[in-house]
């Protein structure tokens, strides 16, 4: 199984990617990948060699994060979401952290099923058709969510988010 390897090895920046929008925290963003990574070994025996690798694991990651999720809701562990770490290697300006931090924010609110096929889709790269192979949801579904998520995310902030005032010299 060289090939199984060598795409999984090409998939993890792409899972740590959909791994992060997910939890919004580095440690976890790691967990989940190595998480999904070491199922996807011991389960490669059921992955198709004619199809692609990334929404097999997308699905693994996506089922892992509701597991860990629903787990900690039983547990009554509250799992929360850490300010995203805006640090990286091309330092935003202070605007653009904000505005990140708003979408980030934004994007939190937006209902579960559009959350996810807009992460699987704007994050992860997959193609309409794989995510919705990935939610076990119709084409047409996935665009549909698409295009609500986009709706939401383009109007304005409500009126509890801190509007800034721009300086008019």
């Amino acid at each position: 199984m060289p090939r199984f390897g060598q795409e999984l090895k090409e998939a993890l920046p792409s899972l740590w990617r959909y791994a992060y929008a997910l939890t919004r925290d580095r440690s976890r963003a790691d967990d989940l990948v190595q998480d999904c990574a070491e199922r996807a070994l011991r389960k490669r025996h059921l992955w198709q060699q004619d199809r692609p690798i990334r929404p097999w694991l997308a699905k693994m990651a996506l089922n892992i994060h509701r597991n860990t999720l629903r787990t900690a809701a039983v547990r009554h562990i509250h799992v929360a979401y850490d300010e995203a770490d805006l640090t990286s290697h091309a330092q935003p300006s202070a605007e653009q952290g904000l505005e990140a931090r708003e979408m980030l924010r934004r994007v939190d609110t937006l209902p579960p099923e559009q959350r996810d096929v807009l992460l699987l889709v704007v994050i992860d790269g997959l193609s309409y058709a794989e995510a919705a192979g990935v939610l076990g949801i119709p084409v047409g579904t996935v665009m549909s969510r698409i295009s609500r998520a986009r709706a939401s995310l383009k109007q304005e902030p409500t009126p509890e988010t801190p509007v800034r005032l721009r300086s008019v010299t």
